[in-house]
């Protein structure tokens, strides 16, 4: 659901103004109810506007777990000034934490 509502998956190869193969929407998959679960969702979303644009995500065995470089690990944390995290991730992350503040570890939503 957070992946879904995070991004656009209708958009083949991009995410934005980022452009390319590697900006693809894709899930990983390790088991068969993680693959159906989310081939289920899917069709969900699909058929909850039949004159939507289709979701383009591809739902993918995961084969191979390569570890991000160092410089690529806490990024947004390390680099708040950069104009890419101001710009892009900063207005997405803060979208993602209000709409699922109840998901977050360390968050609770307050009572009133």
């Amino acid at each position: 659901t957070v992946l879904f509502a995070s991004h656009d998956p209708t958009t083949l190869n991009r995410q934005g103004a980022d452009v390319g193969e590697q900006y693809r929407s894709v899930v990983f998959y390790t088991s068969e109810t993680q693959k159906e679960t989310t081939r289920r969702y899917i069709d969900t979303i699909n058929h909850s506007n039949p004159k939507g644009d289709p979701v383009v995500t591809t739902v993918e065995s995961l084969q191979t777990f390569y570890a991000a470089e160092a410089y690529h690990k806490n990024y947004f944390q390390n680099n708040r000034s950069n104009p890419y995290c101001m710009a892009v991730i900063n207005p997405k992350l803060k979208k993602v934490q209000k709409q699922f503040q109840e998901l977050l570890k360390g968050q609770h939503k307050k009572e009133e």
